[in-house]
């Protein structure tokens, strides 16, 4: 594993939203985007962290993301709408987008928003996270740059991890978060060991050969096999359906990953919400959903095992260590970090964060 450099979390995210300022994106929104990398970190999620900051502000000096989120509603139908975010940054779209079904949510019990023409946006349940926190559940999936091949296909990726995510109330304990792609590894996390100098366990990916790999240079060159096998690449491709497909946004092969710096994402999302109150009285729910949570915790333990874990419990602690005692951050993000400080003039706030 190669060195590492700890931050401060707080001074980490005014860094980055500098750093999104200064490529023109208004002063609100950088900080929506800082944020959301940050609180990656903090969850304990790097692949999805601060190491993207420069992927994302690559795509804004190549003008194929625009640092002003310019959102079009093409329909807005009761329960419904379909927006288009006009390869606005996918942060700011999708946070748009999800405070849309929840208010749809609370005026008629679901919502539903179909997104087009977005962009990555880091951690799915950053969002369905915002739907538990006002007392809803919270459904949301996008398609994404091509990873796998199809099932009993050779060589050729067409098909995105796709991830989603689901978000419920816990009543008194944390929300219940799930967030996963249908790769047996998110592709960040390939990304993440390379940063790292670290091998990948044999059966994440394939090299550009077809033959297994722990290289991830090799794997980011060749193909990330599905989880579950044939359930990952039938998951993947629904999902698909409604992020792409559904949305008249792109899909499979037309779909760019934020890496690939000079061309449009194209990528879709979509969201429902639903609102427990029309659904159940609060009270029941969470008197419910708190037996739910304790008959789970309170199951004998298998060997090796300290503790059952719920869905977002070890994410919500690893928050509150590193909130505290801060982000380990690999000495190549930083790096990476330190060459865009310089050339934003921020070096001074990038230096503050390091503790």
């Amino acid at each position: 594993m190669s060195e590492t450099v700890l931050v401060d979390p707080i001074a980490l995210e005014a860094f980055v939203a500098a750093a999104f300022e200064k490529h023109d994106v208004p002063a609100g929104d950088a900080r929506v985007v800082a944020d959301t990398l940050v609180q990656a970190d903090l969850w304990g999620h790097q692949s999805h962290g601060v190491l993207r900051t420069n992927w994302y502000i690559e795509r804004l000096r190549h003008g194929v993301m625009s640092p002003v989120a310019t959102l079009d509603i093409l329909r807005d139908k009761g329960c419904f709408a379909v927006v288009d975010g006009r390869e606005s940054i996918g942060q700011v779209v999708a946070k748009r987008a999800m405070e849309m079904a929840i208010g749809k949510a609370k005026a008629h019990g679901v919502g539903a928003v179909s997104v087009r023409n977005s962009n990555h946006f880091g951690t799915l349940m950053y969002y369905t996270r915002m739907a538990a926190a006002q007392g809803a559940i919270a459904f949301m999936t996008t398609n994404g740059g091509k990873a796998m091949a199809p099932w009993g296909g050779a060589k050729n990726k067409i098909i995105g991890t796709n991830p989603w995510s689901w978000a419920a109330p816990g009543g008194k304990y944390p929300p219940l978060l799930l967030d996963m792609a249908n790769t047996g590894v998110a592709r960040g996390k390939i990304y993440l060991a390379r940063q790292r100098h670290e091998k990948i366990p044999f059966g994440w990916a394939l090299d550009k050969e077809g033959a297994p790999t722990d290289d991830p240079q090799a794997a980011i060159d060749g193909l990330i096999l599905p989880m579950a096998q044939h359930k990952g690449y039938a998951i993947a491709t629904l999902m698909d359906v409604l992020a792409g497909v559904l949305s008249g946004s792109a899909f499979l092969s037309a779909v760019n990953g934020p890496y690939h710096y000079d061309k449009r994402s194209g990528c879709g999302h979509f969201i429902t919400v639903y609102n427990l109150g029309d659904f159940i009285d609060p009270d029941a729910y969470n008197q419910r959903i708190e037996a739910f949570i304790e008959e789970i915790k309170s199951q004998p333990l298998a060997q090796g095992t300290s503790e059952i874990f719920l869905p977002g419990e070890m994410e919500a602690r690893a928050h509150q260590r590193q909130l505290a005692g801060g982000i380990v951050l690999p000495a190549d993000t930083w790096k990476e970090l330190s060459t865009l400080a310089g050339e934003t003039g921020t070096a001074e706030l990038l230096e503050q964060a390091r503790k």
